[in-house]
């Protein structure tokens, strides 16, 4: 089966309707935010009947839990990579982070608004629970090296320096980083205020510097 949009023609192979229909979705969201991307038309997208989604769907927002979902552990594997286990120093290794999830904000921007602006329930979807649950697990793993690395008095707790961190991070992406009209104007780079943010932060709790 195909479908054309813009004159290009695509289509879904049989066994692909999954695929299909989650990349009809990200589309969906990435023109008209999570409200735009209705299951029926996903379908139309997909080229499929409006029944034909709930083969793999119970509904609109396991669709988009599907998104979500995959979009959560490709972040996981992008803030894993930044990381470089923690070299060359934790303090150096936790600021690429910090540009990897502007980047990854930046350049996957359909699953950045999934992840973070459908309102799905956590409790409702176990394996988006999960998948969020792990990204945010790379980020605690090297707040524990980087906090480790602090004189031992005073040291804070790792949750607190991920958690901190992690609002950070992800003001900086929802207000600057965006890709699309809602982007607020800077007189930087989105890269060099999280940097700023991230200096002033460590310094003040003892992180030892670059």
């Amino acid at each position: 089966m195909s479908w054309s949009r813009n004159g290009e023609s695509r289509g879904y192979h049989h066994g692909n309707l999954r695929e299909a229909l989650m990349k009809a979705a990200l589309e969906l969201i990435a023109e008209k935010g999570t409200a735009g991307a209705t299951f029926a038309e996903a379908a139309r997208r997909a080229g499929v009947s409006p029944a034909a989604p709930y083969r793999h769907f119970r509904d609109r927002d396991e669709l988009l839990a599907a998104v979500a979902t995959e979009g959560f552990e490709r972040f996981a594997a992008a803030l894993q990579a930044s990381w470089g286990e923690g070299r060359p120093t934790p303090a150096e290794a936790y600021e690429r982070m910090g540009r990897a999830y502007l980047d990854f904000a930046r350049t996957h921007p359909a699953d950045y608004v999934a992840m973070f602006e459908s309102g799905l329930s956590a409790e409702a979807h176990p394996a988006l629970a999960q998948a969020s649950q792990d990204a945010f697990g790379v980020l605690r793993a090297a707040a524990d090296v980087l906090v480790a690395s602090m004189p031992g008095q005073g040291r804070p707790p790792a949750l607190m320096v991920a958690l901190h961190t992690w609002a950070l991070a992800h003001g900086v992406a929802s207000l600057f980083g965006r890709a699309d009209g809602a982007r607020r104007k800077l007189p930087m780079s989105p890269e060099e205020l999280l940097e700023a943010a991230f200096l002033v932060y460590l310094k003040g709790l003892g992180a030892p510097a670059n």
